[in-house]
């Protein structure tokens, strides 16, 4: 499960005590909520529905999806689905071979979501090897799901705005700026990453 209230309070105190501009952003903007997913296939199959659709779109995909084939929490329903069944609930031809590229690593035994490797890196390279699972999707899972404390996902776009922000950047730092930012923060970068989105969500609302 995700990294928890206490956890990371705990950890956003550390960073704190090493970047002043993180108590500043505790200040102003309180501690965030925890964000935790289920540890297994059923999120990762989640995460593959919702991409580059809104959160009602992907509802509607899911629901409709759960109700022609009963049980998606088994990569094995998904595995003997034809394709005519997941065009029929919204699934675009990309996204269906996606949702079948997991479903058959799961199946295979080639990916394991209750044993990945500890070391993140590792962990990243089996997530990756889905199709449809990028960098950015595997971090994530790692962070929510299973609450890995120094997962840093420097390629996403808030969190390289609002560390900008936080550290009086002119502009948005880069992919490998905002990783080399976050170094003196190990390991609680995964705890960083949580307050920067709570941060930037606070920037837009008061924008």
């Amino acid at each position: 499960m995700g990294l928890s209230a206490d956890q990371l309070k705990a950890s956003l105190d550390t960073v704190a005590a090493i970047e002043p501009a993180f108590a500043a952003a505790i200040a102003r903007a309180g501690y965030p909520e925890p964000r935790i997913r289920a540890p297994g296939y059923e999120t990762l199959l989640r995460t593959i529905v919702g991409q580059q659709v809104s959160v009602a779109a992907a509802a509607s995909i899911w629901n409709k999806l759960a109700a022609a084939l009963g049980d998606l929490t088994d990569p094995a329903t998904i595995a003997r689905t034809p394709d005519e069944a997941f065009r029929a609930a919204g699934f675009s031809r990309q996204k269906t071979g996606y949702a079948k590229s997991l479903a058959d690593e799961v199946t295979s035994g080639r990916l394991d979501l209750h044993n990945l490797p500890v070391d993140d890196e590792e962990a990243i390279a089996q997530l990756v090897r889905v199709k449809g699972i990028g960098r950015w999707s595997a971090e994530i899972y790692l962070l929510f799901a299973e609450g890995r404390p120094d997962i840093w996902p420097a390629g996403d776009l808030a969190v390289q705005i609002e560390i900008g922000r936080l550290l009086g950047h002119a502009e948005r730092p880069s992919e490998k700026l905002t990783r080399d930012l976050a170094e003196a923060w190990r390991p609680h970068r995964g705890a960083a990453a949580i307050m920067a989105w709570h941060h930037y969500k606070v920037d837009m609302d008061v924008i």
